[in-house]
């Protein structure tokens, strides 16, 4: 069995590591840390977690983890981890990183929307984690960055439009995004309490959100040229679900067949992306608590418009699943072992 820890435990993504891991044939969890709950049982924490795991929760001390551990998921606020992930890595540890400081290739992008990275060295090393278009990489990396919430569906609808040229320069991608509460994280907020989510419906962080740079710099990867992206994220009254509706300008006249094949050729093969027939949009109701990524296309030829559509569940796909099935990669095991979650419905 290949020993896991993790590192940041007692938020909403430790807890959904939790529950997905503990479905793993190959793996154990031997460690989870909190500052917060050290000493507490982990299913005191998070009753949904009784005769699942039975471990508490532990202080951080990386000379005690390294040798608990074979791999490791760092669940820190961005900058705390930068030097949690150096630890483990210089100890030899494969790490996937679920904050943003190793997500970017280009240091002087990250210290624009974050703050210093003091480990830059490291960002040469790091892969980053969206296996539908990094499979390979990651399959030989020690360090994964795990992608954004928002940046994995808004990128995955991207990608085969700009990879073909298909996007017309000297306009604006719009991508318009709608959260649930669980993406602001498990800390306390006067933003998301429910007498002020519910029953509400809210624009925040207009073009000036830390997501946006994320996706620009992928996505201008994948076209080889700088790309246009303007990113507007919304706050809705539900649990987890992302719902990513995607204004894409085209640089020439096509077909809806020719898109689907398009789309069908990038994607069916992929475990985890499914893409719906054309003119069928997709619902966050369908993807919740799985790790798959549904995908709808509307053409509106007359406007010269493509509008791509799709759903994840935040906690799974956008955070805690995509970083197993990194994992699963990493590893060298099948790469939907522990994934196969049915979606919850209703």
């Amino acid at each position: 069995m290949i020993r896991v820890g993790i590192v940041g435990g007692s938020g909403y993504t430790g807890v959904e590591l939790i529950r997905i891991l503990s479905r793993h044939p190959e793996v154990a969890l031997t460690v989870v840390t909190s500052r917060q709950y050290a000493g507490q049982r982990v299913d005191e924490v998070f009753p949904s977690l009784r005769a699942i795991c039975g471990l508490s929760f532990s202080s951080y001390e990386l000379a005690a983890m390294v040798e608990q551990v074979d791999l490791v998921f760092t669940a820190l606020p961005h900058k705390t981890a930068i030097e949690v992930v150096a630890g483990f890595h210089e100890a030899g540890k494969k790490v996937i990183d679920l904050s943003a400081d190793y997500r970017f290739s280009d240091a002087a992008l990250y210290e624009s929307w974050y703050q210093e990275h003091s480990r830059q060295d490291l960002l040469a090393k790091a892969v980053y984690g969206l296996p539908e278009l990094y499979r390979e990489d990651i399959r030989q990396a020690m360090i994964v960055g795990n992608p954004g919430c928002y940046p994995t569906g808004a990128i995955l609808a991207l990608t085969p439009l700009f990879r073909q040229g298909l996007v017309e320069a000297k306009q604006p991608v719009i991508i318009d995004a709608k959260s649930g509460a669980s993406g602001a994280g498990r800390t306390a907020s006067t933003a998301t309490l429910y007498g002020e989510v519910n029953e509400s419906f809210k624009a925040y962080k207009v073009g000036a959100h830390r997501h946006q740079p994320e996706i620009k710099e992928q996505v201008s990867r994948v076209a080889a040229i700088p790309c246009r992206i303007l990113f507007v994220p919304h706050l809705v009254p539900m649990n987890r679900g992302i719902l990513s509706t995607i204004y894409v300008p085209l640089a020439k006249k096509c077909q809806v067949d020719e898109l689907m094949s398009l789309y069908e050729s990038c994607y069916g093969h992929e475990p985890f992306v499914r893409l719906l027939p054309a003119g069928i949009l997709p619902t966050v109701a369908a993807v919740r608590g799985s790790n798959f990524c549904d995908l709808g296309l509307v053409l509106k030829p007359e406007e010269g418009l493509l509008i791509v559509v799709t759903v994840i569940d935040n906690l799974v796909k956008g955070a805690a699943g995509q970083a197993v099935q990194n994992m699963n990669l990493m590893l060298g095991f099948p790469e939907k072992t522990a994934l196969e979650m049915v979606p919850l419905a209703p």
